[in-house]
This record gives structure tokens, C-alpha cells and sequence, in this order.
């Protein structure tokens, strides 16, 4: 779904800018996107039963150690006199980084009075967001490998709108029997915040060098500035130039890629 929603991006963008100057548009995302495929494909020599089990452990470690920090972090609330510091302070080592000193000791007060239930669901809401908005972007990165490192580094360039996006998502996405079709709209919409908040990827045999540069999220604020028919301002570049890219329906796409 994450591919066809970009490629729809894709076409979208191109027949709605059809009468204005090629050398305006932005660059296309998923002609190259999609070339990752074979790159990164499975070994052979693999069973499927043996990824499905790497792939189970990798979830079960990832899932178990949050929460047994979660759970050390309750009990942690029940020691004499600190306990009541504990959430406001995991509070603010949680946004320390995501939002700035300011804010995060705006937070820490005010876990301070307001009673623990709803400040375990502010965090609660916090952590489920960013472990949905990883799952949406899982597309993404098991096409473009990055590091542990560089993969931290991305996501903390744009923690702010990521959360502002995955939140929206979590809330309807716990909406009985709509929870499914909500995932699939979020899955959907998450290929269309890809085209904002990167560049588009080069062919894999430059990919090395894309990596290193997109982690650092180029004219970051003046993007969040922006007026919203103006978002592709700063996704232009003299690295492009114009030539015909075939999407995945066989049709040809005008637009830009890497040379």
C-alpha cells in the first residue's frame, strides 16, 4: 500500500502542476524508491521460517524492554517521597530532546499536580504514537537501510511532526471495528509525509552518500513556515534534471530524478 500511495502521490502531483515550468516541480519519490527492492531482497538461502523467526525475536526484544522500563518506572512511583517525582521526571527526560528545556520543564510542573492516571496516559499516548509512526514508516527503511545511528538521528530531525501526524492516527486507530481501515488511510497518508519531509532517493548505488546527508532535515523550519500549496518549495534541486520515469502501472511519469 505504502508504494501504490506513492507512486498516486506521485502522478497526482505531476497532473495537478501539468501547465507550470518542469525545472519548478519537485522530484519524483518512488521511480527510485522502488529499485531499493531488489537491493535489499531476501537471501535465498534463507527459509522463511527462519525470517519470520528473526523477525518475531527482533519484535519481542523491542516491545519486552519497554516494557520492563515501564514497569520499573511504576514501581518506582511507590517509594516514600521521591515517588511522586518519578513520572514528571520521566516526563521531561522524554521531551528534554523532542521539544526543548522550556517546554519539557513546563511538563515536569505540571506532573507535579495533576493526578498520576492522566499523566501515565499523556505518556502512554507519547510512547504508542512513536512506535505506530515507526511501523508506518517500516516501508521506508526496509528499502533505505540506514544505520542505528542515522536511523536516531532521522527520527530525531523530525520527532515534533511525526508525533503531531501519529497521534491523530493512534486515537482513531483504537476506534473499534474502524481501527483497521484508519491503519490503512495512516499507511496511505504516511507515503505523502515521506515527499515532505525527505528528499527523494538516489539510485542505490549513491545511496551512501544520500544517507549521511538526509538524516539532517534540510530547511527544517523554514518548511514548517510554509503555507500549505507551498510545501514543495524546498524539495528542488540542480542535482535533478528532466527526463521521462516509468511508475509501477507501466505509464510514463514526467518529472526529475538523479543523474
Amino acid at each position: 500500500m505504502f508504494m501504490d500511495s506513492l507512486s498516486w502521490v506521485d502522478q497526482t502531483y505531476v497532473k495537478k502542476h501539468a501547465n507550470e515550468n518542469p525545472d519548478d516541480l519537485r522530484a519524483m519519490y518512488h521511480p527510485n524508491l522502488r529499485l531499493y527492492e531488489n537491493v535489499h531482497a531476501p537471501d535465498k538461502n534463507t527459509s522463511e521460517r527462519t525470517r519470520t523467526y528473526d523477525a518475531m525475536m527482533a519484535f519481542g526484544f523491542r516491545f519486552g524492554r519497554k516494557a520492563l522500563l515501564s514497569f520499573a518506572v511504576y514501581l518506582l512511583t511507590f517509594l516514600p517521597y521521591v515517588g511522586r517525582f518519578v513520572l514528571p521526571a520521566a516526563s521531561f527526560y522524554t521531551f528534554n530532546k523532542a521539544v526543548g528545556t522550556p517546554a519539557a520543564v513546563v511538563i515536569f510542573s505540571s506532573g507535579l499536580f495533576v493526578p498520576k492516571k492522566y499523566l501515565v496516559m499523556f505518556l502512554q499516548s507519547y510512547f504508542s504514537s512513536r512506535s505506530l509512526m515507526r511501523d508506518l514508516l517500516d516501508p521506508y527503511f526496509s528499502r533505505v537501510r540506514y544505520t542505528k545511528e542515522q536511523k536516531k538521528k532521522w527520527f530525531h530531525e523530525r520527532e515534533g511532526v511525526l508525533y503531531g501526524f501519529a497521534v491523530a492516527f493512534f486515537i482513531m486507530v483504537k476506534i473499534p471495528l474502524v481501527g483497521v481501515l484508519v491503519y490503512g488511510i495512516a499507511e496511505a497518508s504516511t507515503a505523502y509525509l515521506i515527499t515532505k519531509i525527505t528528499e527523494p532517493p538516489p539510485p542505490p548505488a549513491e545511496a551512501g552518500e544520500f544517507k549521511e546527508k538526509d538524516v539532517h532535515w534540510e530547511n527544517k523550519h523554514e518548511f514548517l513556515n510554509l503555507p500549505l500549496d507551498k510545501l514543495d518549495k524546498f524539495n528542488i534541486s540542480s542535482k535533478y534534471r528532466e527526463k521521462l520515469r516509468p511508475d509501477s502501472t507501466g505509464e510514463e511519469i514526467q518529472g526529475r530524478s538523479f543523474t
